[in-house]
């Protein structure tokens, strides 16, 4: 039944879009590798965009002073993104549909859905726009607001993969404000569902409120610079934002507010009952002349109501155990279940003229004492050391080759892929192709 909306949403968009663009006499541009296809109206009032990529990935696993020759490898298809846009002048109005194919998330490949971003904007004013439906939000590291096919490193950072989001439905404020000569700022606020993508089924908890605020002053990117990572612009001028981030989202049913129904609570009375969860961070972006440095820093923490007295059970039933080394503490409990901590990721790199990248990367996790971030099998490391090589095809994000590895240290007790329990560090290598179009 969830497909079958999902199909009928995207027909429905498509017959839509087609309708308007025939009325309004469409032509196609010259087309760029790498740039999609580019569709405008003779008056360039409409303007419309087909593009997309493929990623194929291979990643290998090896666990240092453990007994183990084995080398765990993963062949799959890390994304494949199809994406519509569009914009009509006239209308104040621009659209974006994104289809995931392989249904896999950011930060955790349990995430998926074949939307990724469905959105209709409106212009409200020359400098405030609105958003209304499923998109990046801004109360995430900066990390997430870059498209993933630009990404100077085969993937995200721990730090995403820990704290971020992803993906919300809800509506969405910002604008760009000149406060110099060439300083900008760029505030952006955020009311959302709190469950990270559309809920089809029972939406539990409550509304996620946040924002962020980002200060340039130096002037604007070039080419959405601000919203790609490698220099591969070049820019001629030094580049820099500065942003800071908040939320607080009220009753999550998981373990960051990224999917709703997966952890339930109630009280005395049987009535739902959840944590909220807070998170706020610190971030910026350099760029000039090939060099780029993105850092970032997140808190999360979690503010547990003190009416749980019960905890539903993945088959429906409840329990009002919640035993942590053989104490009951409730609070302490579900905050084991919760992604609360904090982290920081530093990473920078620079692009050469001949369209090589060396890039470097180094994460830091520190869960609180009651934290999922402690769990053994995905997560109990502490320090993630990555050095990557990057070859573009071409001066943009058309087409390029990446590989890196990642030496991470394993807390003692940590567990390996298969949930047995390693002695010693981890190596991983990994090797993707993105192929835009």
């Amino acid at each position: 039944m969830m497909k079958l909306k999902y199909i009928l949403t995207l027909v429905l968009m498509l017959l839509l879009v087609v309708s308007y663009s025939s009325a309004q006499e469409i032509v196609l541009s010259k087309y760029k590798f790498g740039e999609g296809l580019k569709f405008s109206g003779k008056d360039d009032g409409y303007k419309m965009e087909i593009s997309g990529f493929v990623q194929p990935y291979l990643e290998t696993r090896k666990y240092v002073d453990n007994g183990d020759p084995t080398f765990y490898n993963r062949f799959r298809m890390r994304r494949t993104r199809v994406q519509l846009s569009g914009s009509s002048a006239q209308e104040k109005l621009t659209y974006r549909l994104q289809l995931d194919l392989t249904g896999g998330g950011e930060g955790d490949a349990s995430i998926g859905s074949l939307i990724f971003d469905a959105w209709v904007a409106y212009d409200l004013t020359k400098r405030i726009k609105l958003t209304f439906g499923q998109k990046a939000t801004p109360t995430d590291n900066r990390e997430l607001g870059m498209r993933s096919n630009t990404l100077q490193l085969v993937d995200r950072s721990p730090l995403t993969s820990a704290f971020a989001s992803i993906r919300e439905f809800g509506i969405f404020a910002e604008s760009t404000h000149k406060i110099s000569r060439y300083a900008y700022i760029k505030p952006e606020i955020a009311i959302t569902n709190g469950d990270g993508i559309n809920v089809f089924n029972k939406d539990y908890g409550g509304l996620k409120y946040g924002g962020r605020i980002d200060y340039l002053p130096f002037g604007l990117f070039n080419n959405f610079g601000q919203y790609r990572q490698a220099d591969l612009v070049r820019e001629l001028t030094p580049k820099f934002a500065l942003g800071v981030n908040y939320s607080y989202n009220e009753g999550i049913s998981d373990r960051r507010g990224s999917q709703s129904g997966q952890i339930l609570y109630l009280d005395g009375n049987n009535k739902e009952l959840l944590p909220d969860y807070v998170k706020y961070g610190i971030d910026f972006l350099f760029k000039y002349k090939g060099y780029s440095v993105l850092g970032e820093y997140i808190n999360a923490s979690s503010r547990v109501p003190g009416g749980i007295t019960q905890r539903v059970r993945t088959d429906g039933t409840t329990s009002i155990d919640f035993l942590v080394n053989g104490i009951q503490d409730v609070e302490k409990y579900i905050n084991g279940r919760m992604m609360v901590g904090k982290g920081y990721n530093i990473q920078g790199g620079y692009v050469f003229k001949n369209n090589i990248s060396i890039d470097g990367r180094f994460a830091h996790l520190e869960p609180e004492a009651n934290s999922f971030l402690n769990n053994a099998t995905f997560y109990n490391r502490s320090h993630y050391y990555t050095l990557g090589i990057t070859k573009y095809l071409a001066r943009n994000y058309g087409a390029k080759i990446q590989l890196d590895c990642t030496y991470i240290n394993a807390k003692p007790g940590s567990n390996g892929v298969s949930g047995t329990p390693i002695k010693g560090d981890e190596i991983l290598t990994r090797l993707m192709t993105t192929i835009s179009f």
